[in-house]
């Protein structure tokens, strides 16, 4: 036996399908051999809350090893996983191939499905994952909306935290009135003839994200490749199901999947590249779906297909070159490398592309930012989402950098947020954006 592996991690599809995976005696069987091998291991202490609550459940059982720990207790351990998969990508020497076969971000989402089939999701967390109703629901309202969630608002904010348990000072999700898909077909984009990369075509992905919250990063994507000879369309079939997976729910993962491979399948047999805005959502594309559904060929040819918006600009750069007309910006970066993007084994694409701009400096944070998608807003644990994301939000401050970015929104707010905490002052002179937003920046193609 191997004392770790150097081998390419692995990944075996979820077996969600079989009945064996729903049995909660085999599933506390492979929450214990799992643990074990981490409570003997711990090179994940310092990642999500997730090791230290486990090592801290072992240390203070009365044998201080796993078998005088109740298993009932390994619930807080499974609910401050965020799925980010750092410990399977950066850290455990035990995935497969090793022989230990470990996956833990895996394992407590069968914790989760199975807590999902026993109807143990609480109702706030299913009502938060449903993105594609509240966006559309949102919209028609959005400036209450906004006005209702803003951190500002200390009435609404304490209903919200006393009746949905979301902390009254978490910073939340903007909507906006019109969508990125309607912004899209409300005006076309003069494709540059006479860019290195003309011929290429595109479709980007809006996400729930970019469609909803954040239409500026699709509109900034849309231009930046327009610039560079790359004809985009917009297309937004519904949610990659990521907000679902988090909860357990698989199922409606792959019922989403299915929607939106068929819709994007169209657009690569007429030989369009898929661009998706954010990070999460082509992790769930590339490899995430592909798990969930092995074997389907649809899927399969989609995640051969799909790029992050980073890596298909720098694949631009590396092959036909970029458009000239680039300038420096008024002020360094500092780029958060988000885990989801680093998920994707593609390297930091991200810092490579802003590393184009001439002339401007980029400090790269590669530490999580601690938010988690929907975990990191929550009552319970908002305080230790800014506890795990202390140390990037320090090393940006150190960076003395004006722009805060992340391909992850909400990781680049989560991060402003810990910079407040740390210098107030400081944080008056930053900004938030996602890399995309800072290219479209320097090709005078956004304002401010």
């Amino acid at each position: 036996m191997r004392e770790g592996s150097l081998e390419a991690p692995t990944r075996h599809p979820i077996d969600w399908n079989n009945p064996d995976f729903y049995n909660e005696e085999l599933l506390d069987a492979e929450l214990r051999r799992v643990f074990d091998i981490c409570h003997g291991c711990r090179r994940c202490f310092n990642l999500c809350d997730s090791f230290p609550k486990l090592f801290d459940l072992i240390d203070g059982s009365p044998t201080e090893e796993l078998d005088s720990v109740n298993s009932v207790d390994f619930k807080p351990v499974v609910d401050d996983c965020t799925l980010c998969d750092m410990c399977y990508m950066t850290k455990c020497p035990y995935v497969p191939p090793h022989e230990f076969n470990l996956d833990f971000p895996h394992l407590m989402l069968r914790y989760r499905a199975v807590e999902k089939k026993k109807g143990e999701t609480t109702f706030v967390a299913g009502e938060l994952a449903k993105t594609d109703r509240n966006g559309s629901l949102a919209k028609h309202v959005a400036p209450i909306a906004n006005w209702a969630t803003s951190r500002t608002n200390k009435l609404t904010r304490g209903v919200m935290e006393k009746t949905l348990s979301i902390h009254h000072d978490a910073a939340l999700p903007k909507y906006h009135s019109k969508t990125l898909m309607e912004r899209a077909k409300a005006g076309t984009l003069e494709v540059n003839r006479s860019a290195p990369a003309y011929g290429r075509k595109a479709v980007i992905y809006a996400t729930c994200f970019g469609n909803f919250n954040n239409p500026h990063i699709g509109e900034a994507t849309r231009k930046v490749l327009a610039q560079n000879g790359v004809e985009t369309k917009v297309v937004y079939p519904g949610c990659c199901g990521m907000p679902l997976l988090e909860q357990g729910d698989i199922a409606g993962v792959a019922e989403n999947a299915k929607t939106v491979s068929a819709e994007l399948g169209h657009w690569i047999d007429d030989g369009y590249d898929v661009i998706a805005l954010v990070s999460s959502c082509a992790l769930m594309l590339k490899f995430e779906w592909p798990l969930i559904s092995p074997g389907d060929a649809s899927l399969e040819k989609l995640a051969k297909s799909t790029y992050d918006v980073s890596e298909y600009v720098v694949d631009i750069a590396k092959n036909e070159g970029l458009a000239d007309g680039m300038q420096p910006l008024d002020g360094a970066v500092s780029m958060h490398l988000a885990c989801h993007a680093r998920a994707q084994n593609m390297g930091p694409k991200g810092a490579e592309m802003l590393r184009l701009i001439p002339k401007t400096r980029v400090a790269v944070i590669e530490r999580c930012s601690g938010h988690g998608g929907s975990w990191g807003i929550m009552k319970d644990n908002f305080e230790t989402a800014l506890k795990v994301g202390k140390t990037a939000a320090r090393n940006a401050l150190k960076s003395g950098a004006p722009y805060i970015v992340s391909e992850c929104p909400l990781a680049a707010e989560h991060l402003m947020q810990g910079i407040e905490r740390q210098d107030a002052e400081a944080a008056k002179s930053r900004q938030t954006a996602h890399p995309i937003e800072l290219i479209a920046k320097a090709y005078g193609l956004e304002k401010g």
